[in-house]
């Protein structure tokens, strides 16, 4: 069997090596744009200097040679033809697949706003080369722009601290880091980026941004009015799953691509795994998933089932925060609060089910949390503190594979 897959990111790679695993004479040929495997989770540590290229790889040593994988790098997939099962590169050449996993990633979002998109020092920040490019324009930049407040946007902002720039960080929303805490949370970790520097502007967003004859961006203008200049520009507002190569292929897409339990696609023998699918954006998630692509790749059953919630460490500053699941509360919900210097803690609860937890400062015993979440185990019968809940407050009824958790009396 011939496997080809699309992407070196870490669903790319657990995919190859669970492929390896079960088929030890078939043929891996893995295509991506990337000349360097990194984790883009450290790529604000690349930024620092704290890193070099191959501090971020995280696969093993030889991992390409060992695992027999043909790696194409520095090459794209430009087509798909599901017909005649073929990949089709931007260099030209064609690569018959038995089996295809698209784990292709995703592309930063450069929004529309004045010319953004033309500018010469406007960058995102997803890949190596966009780190690289980013380390060569700070070299002159004292300036910087940062647009977005997300886990991206502040990663961006850290790294540039230690190389002593002056930073604005734009955010549309209300608070840093909307998407992932609520405005306790977030306010810990504004207080402690303020003290090393950086400005943020909160609830507002860039209106105008035009290039000077040198084709650079030295101003941008937001919808209060404000002028924030600058010599560079980071843009994190987000992602979108990197589709343009499947446009004719037939291959059923959405917010991403299409995929069921399996990660299987509605092309025969194609697969997809990690955040070409927006099912999520976290690097944990896309690992599972492509493990599961690769054992449904080699006929083993597997579903992917763990979509109950979104999940983030984040840590700056020595400041370490674990929220999984919902972090807005509804109507109808129970929040629970513990706060002291050391620790901030909230609980998010609906019909006795946990369906939220944030931990702050204090993070041990998470993965009690986790599996209360994943499982929507009933707590309602517990009248203990919330927050000291242990596994010995549950025990399992039913047959092996069909455990049922229920509260201990």
């Amino acid at each position: 069997m011939k496997y080809v897959i699309i992407g070196a990111g870490v669903a790319g790679v657990e995919a190859a090596k669970v492929i390896r695993a079960q088929d030890g004479d078939g043929e891996i040929v893995m295509v991506s744009a990337d000349t360097q495997v990194h984790s883009r989770c450290m790529l604000h540590k690349f930024i620092s200097g704290e890193r070099d290229e191959k501090g971020l790889d995280f696969t093993e040593e030889d991992f390409f040679a060992k695992y027999r994988i043909d790696w194409k790098k520095g090459s794209r997939a430009k087509e798909i033809d599901t017909e005649n099962r073929k990949v089709f590169l931007d260099t030209g050449e064609g690569i018959d697949y038995g089996r295809l996993l698209l784990a292709a990633g995703a592309d930063s979002f450069i929004p529309p706003v004045g010319q953004l998109r033309e500018a010469s020092n406007v960058y995102g920040l997803r890949n190596l080369s966009d780190a690289q490019a980013i380390v060569a324009e700070a070299k002159e930049a004292k300036k910087v722009l940062v647009i977005g407040s997300g886990l991206v946007g502040l990663d961006a902002a850290y790294g540039l601290l230690e190389l002593g720039k002056e930073i604005t960080v734009v955010e549309m929303a209300e608070q840093i880091l909307p998407v992932q805490l609520d405005a306790n949370g977030a306010k810990a970790y504004q207080e402690r980026f303020e003290q090393a520097g950086v400005r943020f502007v909160l609830g507002r967003k860039a209106s105008q941004a035009l290039c000077r004859e040198d084709g650079r961006i030295h101003e941008v203008t937001l919808d209060n009015g404000e002028s924030i200049p600058c010599d560079m520009v980071i843009v994190a507002a987000g992602v979108r799953p990197a589709l343009a190569f499947l446009n004719g292929s037939g291959i059923d897409c959405g917010r991403g691509v299409t995929v069921d339990a399996s990660m299987k696609t509605s092309a025969e023998d194609v697969y997809a795994a990690g955040d070409i699918t927006g099912l999520s954006g976290i690097w944990p998630n896309a690992a599972d998933q492509g493990r599961i692509a690769g054992r449904s790749m080699c006929g083993i059953k597997d579903e992917y089932t763990d979509t109950y919630a979104m999940k983030n460490t984040i840590n700056f500053f020595g400041l370490v925060t674990l929220c999984v699941g919902k972090i807005r509360p509804e109507e109808g919900d129970v929040i629970h609060i513990r706060e002291d210097r050391n620790q901030y803690k909230r609980a998010i609860v609906k019909d006795g089910k946990v369906e939220g937890i944030l931990l702050q400062g204090d993070i041990a015993h998470a993965g009690i949390w986790q599996y209360l979440i994943k499982n929507r185990i009933d707590i309602s019968g517990i009248r203990k503190d919330i927050f000291q809940l242990s596994y010995g407050d549950f025990y399992q009824v039913g047959e092996r594979g069909k455990y049922e958790w229920r509260v201990r009396a």
